[in-house]
Parts: structure tokens; C-alpha cells; sequence
């Protein structure tokens, strides 16, 4: 058997309402800890659902500081804001509450905080340097697995993006409560839940550190993903649904920060940066391609994914990885998402421009079981125009 390392978050907490006793929670695990930083968004804040663990954490005697600044694809300017008030305030812990934007800003803030380093110096992998403050992330989307995974990504120019990836960016802990993404519209639910499923499928299939641990999560992700996702965008209010859609998430967070994410991201991630596209969804208007350029790289694997999604397969290993490629561009049919790059503004003189984007994320291409060249990454884009 290969050999392996794997790594993830030590504290993990699953449960409906779960946030409600956040202030006990914490200061049992944190005794000495008085001043905490909250990192969240606008839109979240509006809903209500904040209220609550603010609420808990104040009672349990903690001095809440909220910065609520976060927009998605966190450009630098909004962490350093954060980091500002992080360091006026002395915090010594922070919380992520959010999607994956609001997460990843908790990850920097809490490594940079008292950090000599800025944030030019920690791009990259495994730059950067000592130890960060106590962290705590709780996700109100279940699809980028932030909270449990070592990795942030900046938005650094109009279109750009770069990832710091660290130990350190684990958190300390991680608290699934369904109840806060009871408001989630069933387009960020099927766009989020997509995401979450492409993290599990390129886990599976990633060219560089897969290992049967990474393998189990996917595949455990990938089962309770499927199962639920339509259910969770018909009925917003189903809270079993809502809870086995956030442990997936997280089980496929876990299973990609240990076997990284490869062609689907690279080709996702210029759509998003140049055309502000959502990430996952993103992610869904390339996946059926990229599963179908890939299959004859990794068809076996695909043929034991389509077992968990589409569970009554049968036929050639061929077929069941055709019915995996059929399966996930159906669940953007039925939840209504755009299917292609032209229903989200994308036209055919943008394709060029796309392709010389997506081969600059040369991480993410090197994890893929088939070598992407640029005239690849054009004709998947014409694929999906």
C-alpha cells in the first residue's frame, strides 16, 4: 500500500441548533479567552441567524467584536481591513460564520494577526510562519468544505486569484448546525451542493496524494450529497436534509484538502473571476465536460463513483462513467441551474481568454488524472458554451 499522510481539523461538531450553546461550548474548550472576533457577511447578518450565537457567546461571558465586511471572492483590502480591527481589539480567537468567503477570510486573519509576515508573503504553499490564533469555523452553506481545510483563496487584481495553503489553516474546530442555512435559495443550495459533490469527485480521481483515506470521505461525501441534495432545494426547511448536505460538504473538504482538486476548478476559476460567476456554480456549467475529457484517463474510477450516485447502473465501465457525467449535469437540469457558459454572459470571443486564464492555474492542473493542454481547455469551454 502507498504510503500517505492525512490531516484535517481535530474538533468536529455535528448538530441541528448546535450554535445556540456556542458560548459554552467555547469557553469550556477556551477557559482563559475573553475577546473574540466574529467574521461574517452582510446578507448573512440580515437574516437573523447570527443573532443567536452572538447572543450565547456574550452570555458566556465573551467580548464579541464583529467584522461583517466579507464579500464573496475576498479581495486583500477586505482582510486587511479585518485584520485591523482584529489587532485595535486584541482578539485572541476568532470565528469564522459563512460560506466559504467569510471562512477563508477567518483563516488570514487569524494566522496574520499577530504576525510579522503580510499577506504578499504567505501565497503559496506551506509559507507561512509560526503559530495563529485559536480558530473556530461554522459554515452557512454546505458546499466549500472551508472549515475543514487548509487553504484561503485572495482575489489580488481584477481578475486574479492565489491560495495560501498551510497547516495552519486548519481550525482548531468546526460546528455544523443546519439550522443556519435554513434561508439558503435552492439556486445557492443546488450551486453549493455541486460544488461540494466536484470536491469529492476530484478527491477521488486526484492525480497527486490520494490515499484510501481521502478515498473513503469522497465516497461517503459523494453518497450523502447525491441523496439529498434535490430534497434540500425542494424543501429549504428539511432539516435532516440541510444537516447530511453540510457533513458531506465537510467529508468531501476533508477528502480535498488531503487529494487536491484538479481540471474542474482550473477551468471554474476564470469564469468566476473574470465574469463573477458563483464558484459552484462555476464549477457545474464545466463538470460533465471535464468528466467526459477525463474518463479516459480515470473510467474505472468513475464507474465506482456512478455506483453511488446513480446506484442502479449497470453495463460497461464505460457506460457507468457516461451515466456519472449524465447524473451531474442532471442535477443542474432539475434544480434550475444555467447549463451553459452563455446563459451566464459568456460568449464565443470570450473562449480565448478563458483558456489562457485557466492554464495559469498550474496547482490545480498538475492534480488532474489527464494532462489539460491550452487547446484542451479551449474546446472543453466551447463544450460548455
Amino acid at each position: 500500500m502507498t504510503s500517505f499522510s492525512f490531516a484535517t481539523v481535530p474538533l468536529i461538531l455535528s448538530a441541528p441548533g448546535a450554535t445556540k450553546e456556542l458560548g459554552p461550548e467555547l469557553r469550556a474548550r477556551f477557559p482563559a479567552i475573553r475577546r473574540v472576533l466574529l467574521v461574517t457577511d452582510q446578507g448573512f447578518l440580515r437574516t437573523g441567524l447570527a443573532d443567536a450565537p452572538i447572543h450565547s457567546l456574550r452570555a458566556a461571558m465573551f467580548h464579541v467584536e464583529q467584522f461583517t465586511e466579507v464579500v464573496a471572492d475576498p479581495p486583500e483590502h477586505v482582510i486587511e481591513k479585518a485584520l485591523v480591527l482584529a489587532r485595535e481589539h486584541d482578539i485572541e480567537l476568532v470565528i469564522g460564520l459563512g460560506g466559504g468567503s467569510s471562512m477563508d477570510v477567518a483563516k488570514l486573519v487569524a494566522v496574520l494577526a499577530n504576525s510579522a509576515q503580510s499577506m504578499a508573503e504567505i501565497y503559496g504553499i506551506g509559507n507561512v510562519h509560526g503559530s495563529r490564533l485559536p480558530l473556530v469555523q461554522i459554515p452557512t452553506t454546505a458546499g466549500t468544505g472551508s472549515e475543514v481545510t487548509n487553504i484561503s483563496i485572495v482575489t489580488t487584481g481584477a481578475t486574479t486569484k492565489k491560495g495560501v495553503v498551510a497547516p495552519q489553516l486548519y481550525a482548531d474546530m468546526a460546528i455544523l448546525d443546519a439550522e443556519l442555512t435554513i434561508g439558503l435559495p435552492p439556486a445557492v443550495t443546488a450551486a453549493t451542493g455541486i460544488d461540494a459533490m466536484v470536491h469529492a469527485i476530484e478527491a477521488y480521481t486526484s492525480k497527486h496524494k490520494k490515499n484510501p483515506l481521502s478515498d473513503g470521505l469522497a465516497r461517503q461525501a459523494l453518497s450523502l450529497l447525491s441523496r439529498h441534495l434535490i430534497r434540500a432545494c425542494e424543501n429549504g426547511h428539511d432539516l435532516a436534509a440541510r444537516q447530511a448536505m453540510l457533513l458531506g460538504a465537510m467529508l468531501a473538504g476533508q477528502a480535498f484538502a488531503n487529494a487536491p482538486v484538479a481540471a474542474v476548478h482550473a477551468l471554474a476559476y476564470p469564469i468566476g473571476g473574470i465574469f463573477h460567476v458563483p464558484h459552484g456554480l462555476s464549477n457545474s456549467l464545466v463538470l460533465p465536460h471535464v468528466l467526459r475529457f477525463n474518463a479516459e484517463a480515470c473510467v474505472e474510477q468513475y464507474a465506482e463513483l456512478a455506483t453511488i450516485v446513480v446506484p442502479h447502473v449497470d453495463g460497461s465501465v464505460a457506460a457507468r462513467a457516461e451515466a456519472l457525467a449524465v447524473a451531474m449535469q442532471q442535477f443542474g437540469t432539475i434544480t434550475g441551474l444555467p447549463r451553459t457558459l452563455s446563459q451566464v454572459g459568456i460568449t464565443a470571443s470570450d473562449l480565448d481568454l478563458l483558456a489562457d486564464d485557466a492554464m495559469k492555474q498550474v496547482r490545480l492542473l498538475g492534480n488532474n488524472p489527464r494532462t489539460v493542454t491550452r487547446e484542451d481547455a479551449y474546446a472543453l469551454y466551447k463544450l460548455a458554451l
